[in-house]
């Protein structure tokens, strides 16, 4: 469905006019991820011009525990921003995306946080969790806002802050906090504490959001005992999120548009139409099936989420969410220092006729879907004393592979239709082997598009269809281009060995759900 854009909401400042009618073209994406921040600038054919990059610290303060320092975070992101505007000149407009579920706490009066980011892949309220589900808050979660009730989502992580940090929950109840995910804290920052908003992308992904009433609920915010003083105002993908400030970056800018890292990388291949399905390979994994505009609810294990909300008209999709995919291979860099760079898995895993019977569970942090388990822990099986670092990086890419076959198994059980086509995206998708096995185990054609930073063409997109530089979703689709494809050349005996050897590792740590494939 082509959605025209219209640019409705322009209550704002002359300033905001002013800047839009600059004739520059180019569009400056903030993409703020889990182990990066990153600003480029595309022009309007969505060719990235000027990039910059910086990482920052990954703290790991418990089993299970995974948190940011949101200081760090507008640090990194002021200095990348900073530094691609002054190579590229005029810039017309700001898109942000963002890791998403992240949640951060801070004073409003001040703007300090009141404690670390609990990251998204953080599992410190499984307990919690539990506890809900015992009270039998289950469905009611998982029909207003179609999550399933875990600690991957921000809800729960909110009221952890509040209950731990010393006077936390008092200032909420007085109304001096503000709850953020990454996009909100961003758009605090960039324009100096004047504007407290969000996305319907990033609010569904709260617990929190009723996705069919597209708005904070009652309800939910008495379950997860959040005061609703605390949130944001949610807007459309592409809306107007205020201006930016010299003392913030040094340039008055319009931020036009915001997406939850995971659908901007939808916008960004252009999965516009119901069916049309992308797989982003980053630091963790997620497939997304475009739903339309009917929420399509899973039996399977997979999430109900917002897609994009343009014009008001709210897209919906199904989502599967892999929590541990690049990291896996951050795994074999950094602790056990078995490569110094990313792309020697590739040879590694070339190297080897087979996978000599050697599976990694990726459960690092838990299991995502469609297993929904936060207490299971990594685990590799087949093992022999030739086992050496070729065998754990094989293992790790083909647990991406697997992961993902058990993400479009059950979109194909929650929609009865074949997905004929995937498109991929993400820093994974440089490995070719990786890509060629993903094909051969799903079946499916595989594609990769010519621009492939497609996470942060989404907000780009987003921005330019606000700021005007965009008549259409139709305009933006016209300009998608693919690169190059891989289809499956295996033969389906060894497939269904692979997969069924897969499925015995994944029994063996105790984490098969009732609704997993």
């Amino acid at each position: 469905m082509d959605i025209r854009f219209s640019g409705k909401e322009s209550a704002f400042s002359s300033l905001i006019n002013k800047v839009k009618k600059v004739m520059s073209e180019l569009i400056l994406s903030i993409d703020q991820g889990t182990t990066s921040s990153r600003a480029i600038v595309f022009d309007t054919k969505g060719n990235p011009l000027k990039i910059a990059q910086m990482e920052f610290e990954q703290f790991f303060p418990d089993t299970g525990w995974v948190e940011h320092d949101p200081e760090e975070i507008w640090s990194t992101t002021q200095k990348v921003v900073k530094k691609v505007i002054s190579q590229a000149g005029e810039i017309a407009a700001i898109g942000i995306t963002n890791q998403r579920e992240t949640t951060v706490v801070w004073n409003r009066e001040t703007g300090v946080p009141l404690y670390k980011a609990i990251v998204w892949q953080d599992g410190r309220t499984s307990g919690l969790c539990v506890k809900l589900k015992q009270q039998g808050y289950e469905e009611t979660i998982k029909q207003k806002t179609g999550l399933v009730l875990d600690p991957y989502f921000s809800a729960t992580k909110i009221g952890w802050i509040l209950d731990h940090v010393d006077g936390a929950r008092a200032l909420a109840e007085q109304g001096k906090l503000a709850f953020g995910t990454i996009d909100s804290f961003l758009i605090w920052r960039l324009t100096d504490g004047r504007v407290h908003a969000t996305d319907a992308t990033n609010a569904s992904r709260t617990s929190l959001f009723n996705i069919h009433t597209q708005a904070w609920d009652e309800e939910l915010l008495n379950i997860f005992n959040v005061p609703v003083s605390m949130l944001p105002e949610v807007k459309d993908s592409a809306a107007d999120f205020g201006v930016t400030t010299m003392q913030a970056i040094g340039y008055e800018l319009p931020i036009c548009g915001v997406a939850g890292d995971q659908q901007a990388a939808s916008i960004g291949q252009c999965c516009f139409e119901p069916g049309m399905t992308k797989s982003t390979y980053g630091t963790g994994g997620f497939a997304m099936m475009n739903t339309g505009s009917i929420p399509i609810s899973s039996s399977s294990g997979l999430l109900t989420t917002v897609g994009y909300r343009l014009n008001g008209k709210t897209s919906y999709a199904l989502e599967g969410s892999i929590f541990i995919a690049g990291a896996a291979v951050q795994w074999l860099r950094d602790k056990l220092k078995i490569i110094e760079t990313a792309s020697e898995t590739e040879a590694f895993a070339r190297g080897l006729k087979s996978n000599e019977g050697v599976y990694l569970v990726p459960a690092f942090v838990g299991l995502g879907a469609p297993y929904w388990n936060p207490d299971a822990r990594g685990t590799i099986f087949g093992l022999t004393r030739d086992s050496g670092p070729e065998h754990f990086a094989r293992a790790a890419l083909e647990s991406i592979c697997y992961q993902t076959h058990d993400l479009i198994q059950a979109m194909t059980n929650d929609t009865s239709d074949k997905i004929a086509m995937i498109k991929v995206d993400g820093g994974m998708v440089n490995n070719k082997w990786m890509c060629q096995m993903l094909a051969d185990i799903l079946q499916i054609e595989i594609q990769l598009p010519v621009i492939t930073e497609t996470t942060a063409l989404g907000a780009a997109y987003l921005a330019g269809l606000q700021a005007g530089l965009f008549e259409s979703t139709e305009a933006l689709s016209s300009m998608w281009q693919k690169e190059s494809q891989y289809n499956s050349s295996m033969d389906s005996e060894l497939r269904n060995k692979l997969l069924g050897d897969w499925k015995k590792a994944v029994s063996c740590v105790g984490i098969m759900s009732e609704t997993g494939p």
